[in-house]
């Protein structure tokens, strides 16, 4: 048995959890060394239930082990131990580090990484926030790490693969299955050039409690966290939490007071999370250099004509009203409402509701 095979083992145990290996390991220095216990000196570790003691004994099958390892080289999983030399330095450093991780497809390598949370139903302004944001660190080398849940984490892989960049995503399932199954496309992609990721063994099935668990490895493996928008109970209020506690850096997407979806990133702000305007201010932060694809922005504006380009600059992110549009725009209120039905043609703009219109940021738009 390697040292690998025997890590896996351990973690494979049933019933037997991370801070019981830890204590186990620390004692007894290694699996190997509790895997060579007779069953009379297994049922003498006093750290153990005897629930605990029984399934370390009944997992000691040599066969069995064999073919379980079998089948994660089969399905192209990767079983990396905490003592593996591919562990992921950063996650290794955090308190309570997994003992193990599967890994589907690359590990995050070792330069800056970003996690980008937020809410699962976002509003079409976080949304885009997360797209551009994703877009533009992805396609200055930074690499994105989030967890495949609806909205925001969803967007956040979207722009990373929409620049060609790296993204990985931390699973609170087995990594052989998408959860959200709506997800699978993006799963798949995700395993072009990136990586799924998850302390929990192959077919384990997603449950309540393993997601807030999971949120420690997505803040672990990233320098930086930014939460585009989260209610006042969101599960990446939980994630910024343990980020401080791995002393990582925390940015907020800043948003109005009315609106329930910000006032997470707001209560975040007035606990001394940075606010974050754009890109730049975190390859800043990181000491990367920013380049933005100016290209792409010239081409999408040369697709705008006069009368369009004067009211697609009147919208943002946030719906605007048709009333606000039509007293912002130095322009008949017949030539307006074509415009808009020609900008919404093209993709560049969107009806949120009836009469409320957003803007589709260009540098997002092919």
């Amino acid at each position: 048995m390697t040292e690998e095979e025997s890590w896996f083992w351990i973690c494979s145990i049933q019933g037997l959890y991370r801070n019981k290996i830890k204590n186990l390991i620390q004692y007894y220095h290694s699996p190997k060394n509790v895997y060579s216990m007779s069953d009379s000196q297994i049922k003498k570790i006093s750290l153990l239930t005897e629930k605990e003691k029984n399934s370390i004994i009944v997992s000691k099958h040599p066969g069995e082990l064999k073919i379980k390892f079998d089948k994660l080289k089969e399905a192209n999983i990767e079983f990396i131990s905490c003592m593996s030399s591919k562990f992921p330095r950063k996650l290794a450093e955090i308190p309570d580090a997994p003992c193990c991780l599967y890994v589907k497809g690359k590990i995050p390598e070792e330069k800056p990484s970003v996690a980008i949370i937020g809410a699962r139903n976002c509003s079409n302004y976080g949304k885009e926030i997360a797209i551009e944001y994703a877009k533009e660190l992805a396609a200055n080398g930074v690499q994105i790490i989030s967890g495949l849940a609806r909205g925001i984490d969803s967007y956040g892989h979207e722009g990373a693969l929409t620049a060609n960049g790296q993204t990985f995503a931390v699973l609170g399932c087995g990594v052989n299955i998408c959860y959200p199954k709506e997800n699978y496309p993006l799963y798949v992609n995700i395993l072009k050039s990136g990586g799924v990721i998850s302390e929990y063994p192959m077919n384990t099935q997603p449950r309540s409690m393993l997601f807030p668990e999971r949120n420690r490895i997505i803040s672990g493996l990233a320098d930086i966290i930014i939460v585009v928008e989260a209610r006042h109970r969101s599960g990446s209020l939980i994630t910024s939490d343990l980020a401080l506690e791995q002393g990582k850096d925390i940015f907020a997407v800043p948003g109005r007071i009315t609106d329930s979806l910000s006032s997470g990133c707001n209560r975040l702000i007035s606990q001394g999370a940075a606010i974050v305007n754009s890109p730049k201010e975190i390859m800043d932060e990181l000491g990367v250099k920013y380049v933005q694809n100016k290209k792409l922005l010239k081409k999408c504006n040369n697709l705008l004509e006069r009368k369009e380009n004067m009211v697609y600059s009147c919208l943002d992110l946030q719906p605007k009203s048709l009333e606000e549009i039509l007293s912002n725009v130095d322009l008949k209120n017949s030539e307006i409402m074509v415009t808009l039905v020609d900008l919404e043609l093209k993709g560049l703009i969107k009806e949120t509701s009836k009469n409320y219109y957003v803007r589709i940021n260009i540098e997002n738009h092919k």
